[in-house]
């Protein structure tokens, strides 16, 4: 099978370079990642500008826009590379929840899907070391011909691997979670200047949702699989339905 792998943590990083281990043992993997860290940057394009894709052998390549640019740019031809399958990650700490609006990893998989290639985000569920990406690895590995078949045009799969090293483990296929951040601001306005620094912090997070979500099975040391859908609204009669009676009740 012929993979793009990209990431938002940058081609630098380790969970990049574990899955681009295993994965290329049975197929061919190409790596278009960006130069630096995207985090966070969710589905963002560049638009009106030139990007820079660099490559660094055969195989790699670093491109100088965001997840979803790398994604983009190499299914319309910027390398001469077509993928059956795009996966995305391992993110260095999890993609949960409403993450997924956030998240730069989520969007390389959105992208590929919105442009008709299958689309998967992994992430390593933990803040922080050891993170084990190999288990994570070696699970997308394993169930690489799975996901592919069972993808739909409307959706891709994000997956979550809870950071503990291989061996056996339970698989649940969730629905995204309504996760919470409780965060501050530090402010510091420099003398003498209009100019205002501003630092947010996290405090803590939390959830809020009934059982079946991608954070309750993280919690509870479970693999995590959630399609995410690619539309807003679940189908255009219902979107419809909802014009009309809006319509009605203010004409």
């Amino acid at each position: 099978m012929k993979i793009l792998l990209t990431n938002d943590d940058g081609i630098s990083s380790s969970g990049l370079s574990v899955i681009e281990e295993v994965l290329s043992k049975n197929h061919e993997v190409v790596v278009v990642a960006p130069d630096s860290e995207r985090s966070g940057y969710s589905n963002s394009l560049t638009l009106g500008k030139k990007l820079i894709f660099e490559r660094l052998d055969n195989n790699h390549y670093k491109c100088s826009g965001t997840p979803a640019d790398c994604v983009h740019r190499t299914l319309l031809g910027a390398i001469p590379f077509i993928p059956d399958i795009v996966v995305s990650g391992i993110n260095r700490g999890p993609n949960l929840g409403t993450d997924l609006i956030y998240s730069g990893t989520a969007a390389a998989a959105r992208q590929s899907a919105l442009m008709g290639i299958p689309g998967i985000a992994v992430s390593s569920a933990s803040f922080t070391e050891p993170f084990h990406y190999e288990t994570a690895a070696e699970f997308v590995s394993s169930n690489l011909e799975y996901l592919k078949k069972y993808w739909e045009k409307n959706c891709f799969f994000n997956i979550n691997v809870p950071g503990k090293p291989m061996g056996k483990y339970n698989v649940a296929v969730t629905r995204p979670a309504r996760r919470r951040y409780h965060e501050s601001i530090v402010k510091n306005e420099i003398e003498g200047s209009n100019t205002i620094e501003v630092t947010l912090g996290i405090l803590d997070i939390d959830h809020y949702d009934d059982k079946d979500t991608d954070c309750d099975a993280v919690l509870e040391g479970k693999i995590s699989v959630t399609p995410v859908y690619l539309h807003p609204v679940p189908d255009l009669e219902s979107c419809l339905y909802s014009v009309t009676k809006f319509g009605e009740s203010n004409g």
